[in-house]
């Protein structure tokens, strides 16, 4: 009899264990939401904020150097006019950028950062060179104070700042952290570098010359960044960034003159909110 009731425990607990695993085969497993062989756009925007920075000019008749000149960007009012006006979406401080996932967890992208410069007009700052264009500006300057008035200098990257980059960007989704483990809602960790080129479109005036402003390559950055990006319904997706970076201006065209040039070289931090979507093409 004992043994009997043994085995009927036993058989019972087996029983039992068979009827919990069948019923846990049968639950609805949660899928995975899996990135690799995605490709992502997004669209957004930026404020930035630069490093003081010493600005060379030089050309025919002058050569001189502005010592921590200081500059802020520029960003335009928020409204549905022009941020979501589709013939006036670039004018304000914008980021833009196509990217592919390689591996689960990383990405290499190509994009724009279209941030803006602008040199705080009226401020004093050290000179040191140079000038003699015929101007009431001549003179041989050694460790003078300056003052930045409209008349002696504007200077600007408002169309924009154009930092054009490569960046390799790694994605880490902390989701289990908040107890969460669905295929509509990832929230990620992002860690990425890059490096470019800069394609500015400097407003400049200088010295009472004429006025220039186009497009020209002028030199290249490199930056880092580290931010959070919530992904929904697996498709589309808000992120934020803060990238640091440096940017190393060489051969900033200022006049119509060719032989006249500027260059300079500062830190910049931005911020960044973009809205975006990842999908297959094949």
């Amino acid at each position: 009899m004992l043994l009997h009731n043994k085995t009927t425990k036993i058989l019972t607990a087996l029983f039992l264990l068979l009827v919990s695993v069948k019923m846990v085969a049968q639950e609805p497993i949660e899928e995975k939401i899996t990135n690799k062989g995605k490709f992502y756009v997004y669209w957004g925007w930026n404020r930035g904020t630069y490093s003081d920075s010493d600005i060379r000019f030089k050309g025919d008749n002058y050569d001189f150097t502005l010592s921590d000149v200081t500059a802020n960007d520029r960003p335009t009012k928020f409204g549905l006019n022009p941020y979501f006006r589709l013939d006036r979406i670039t004018i304000p401080q914008t980021n833009y950028r196509i990217g592919y996932f390689f591996k689960e967890n990383y990405t290499i992208s190509i994009g724009v950062d279209h941030m803006k410069y602008v040199m705080n007009a009226d401020q004093n700052v050290m000179i040191n060179g140079t000038i003699n264009t015929g101007s009431v500006y001549d003179n041989v300057y050694s460790n003078e104070s300056i003052k930045l008035v409209e008349d002696f200098l504007t200077f600007e990257h408002t169309d924009g700042l154009n930092y054009i980059n490569a960046e390799v960007k790694r994605f880490d989704d902390f989701s289990y952290l908040f107890g969460l483990n669905s295929k509509n809602l990832q929230i990620n960790l992002t860690e990425g570098i890059g490096a470019g080129f800069l394609f500015p479109k400097s407003n400049t005036k200088l010295l009472n010359k004429e006025r220039y402003d186009d497009f020209n390559i002028a030199g290249w950055g490199v930056s880092a960044s580290i931010g959070l990006n919530i992904t929904f319904l697996k498709h589309f997706f808000i992120q934020s960034d803060v990238k640091a970076g440096y940017i190393n201006m060489s051969n900033i065209r200022t006049t119509k003159n060719t032989a006249d040039s500027a260059s300079q070289s500062f830190s910049f931090i931005e911020n960044t909110l973009v809205f975006g979507g990842r999908f297959r093409l094949f």
